[in-house]
């Protein structure tokens, strides 16, 4: 199967122009395409695994990606998907930015393909640019009617409170301008993106063949939904963020294993390298036992592994297999355990003043009194890192904290509290 056929199987293929041509051209060994990443946050997420994944499938296919940072568009703003207009960044919060997306693209390529990124900042020729070349060279190849009938520009215009600036009108010039460039520098042809971009895309398209008679082409992706019609990549905190800082491992994993049956295959194909046959299987698992989670334990397990690393993935699961299953709590990282109970209720005490265990009981709120606490104790309702305790005077010695001093407090099957001593 060809890289393209690969895509189109993956549901991956939503716009494509001149798909002959394109085919052609990515059978071609050492095609290259692009995909911008502008540095409006200091950490990419979920949403930005599509064109990631897709740039190093290329690369696994025998072609040459581009991961273009936006150093110089992430100044202005892509209106493009957004109802308001973007708060401006500094050049320096931008460059701070940039840093940090080029590590986790650096870090993501590095696990999945043995070699590092190609990578580019289109600030190289943006921020050289003059106003005059702007509109003298670049922008005398574009008609205000063709802009004015791209989604990203004509979506805005129709929201009269909000409307859109010249500043951001002007986006779609300086994306097309950067697909010359690396046309010119690099032989690039192909720019890749969500199906939000195609008017940016086929921008550039155009520009490449009125100002260098050459020929390129776009390609995006479809908009990812979940069965409910919800957008993928939003949980209840927020998105869900490549940054291990922001978005935990634990959490990171949990967000894909909770994924709906209607949805898993689906995803399965969109953000796994796994194969047909490999994918055909888990269905038929998931259709025979679906009560397993196999596909959706496969996924998380995938996903978790292409973003955090083998290492990070088996803290992970050591963790929840010592929460719900048979594993022994002290293998688990602390840090893991702690974003694992990131939702229970936690204590933190000076290292010599840790109470006993009905105090610790009373302060997480998981008994209403010291009395209380004592009779759920006499009554073996209640475990210490997942052991059984039914002295009421129990106070727990240093040694008892798992690593990172923490330790776990369980009364019944489901009440978890974490007490900390640091």
């Amino acid at each position: 199967m060809s890289v393209y056929d690969d895509l189109v199987w993956r549901g991956l293929v939503y716009q494509a122009s001149d798909e002959a041509k394109l085919r052609e051209y990515l059978a071609a060994p050492g095609a290259v395409m692009y995909c911008g990443f502008d540095p409006t946050g200091a950490s990419l997420h979920v949403g930005h695994l599509i064109p990631m994944l897709n740039l190093v499938r290329f690369k696994k296919a025998g072609l040459s990606p581009i991961f273009l940072m936006g150093g110089g568009t992430g100044m202005i703003g892509d209106p493009s998907g957004k109802d308001q207009e973007r708060v401006l960044l500094t050049r320096e919060k931008l460059l701070e930015h940039t840093a940090c997306i080029e590590q986790q693209v650096q870090a993501f390529c590095e696990r999945n393909t043995g070699e590092r990124a190609v990578t580019e900042d289109n600030y190289r020729w943006i921020g050289e640019l003059s106003a005059i070349e702007l509109l003298r060279d670049v922008g005398k190849h574009f008609t205000v009617n063709w802009m004015l009938a791209k989604d990203s520009v004509k979506n805005r215009i129709a929201r009269e409170e909000v409307g859109i600036s010249y500043t951001e009108f002007s986006y779609m010039i300086l994306q097309a301008y950067d697909f010359y460039q690396l046309y010119l520098q690099r032989d690039c042809r192909l720019q890749i993106g969500g199906s939000d971009q195609w008017g940016n895309i086929t921008a550039g398209c155009e520009y490449i063949r009125r100002k260098a008679q050459g020929e390129a082409f776009a390609l995006t992706f479809p908009l990812i939904t979940t069965a409910s019609g919800k957008k993928f990549g939003k949980s209840e905190k927020g998105a869900i963020y490549l940054n291990p800082e922001w978005t935990s491992p634990y959490a990171f994993y949990q967000y894909f294993f909770n994924t709906d049956d209607l949805d898993v295959i689906k995803f399965l194909k969109y953000f796994t390298f796994l194969n047909a046959e490999e994918i055909a299987a888990l269905e038929a698992e998931l259709a025979a036992n679906p009560g397993a989670r196999v596909a959706q334990r496969t996924l998380a397990r995938e996903v978790t592994t292409l973003i955090h690393g083998e290492e990070e993935l088996a803290k992970v699961e050591a963790a929840s297999q010592a929460l719900f299953g048979t594993g022994d709590i002290r293998d688990v990282d602390g840090k893991t355990l702690k974003a694992a109970l990131e939702s229970a209720p936690s204590i933190q005490y000076d290292p010599g003043q840790v109470p006993d265990l009905p105090q610790m009981l009373v302060d997480l709120s998981l008994c209403p009194s010291k009395g209380q606490a004592r009779k759920d104790i006499r009554a073996g309702g209640v475990y210490v890192n997942n052991e059984r305790v039914q002295d009421e005077a129990y106070a727990p010695g240093a040694g008892e904290f798992l690593a990172g001093g923490v330790l776990l407090l369980r009364k019944g099957k489901k009440n978890y509290g974490l007490v900390v001593a640091e």
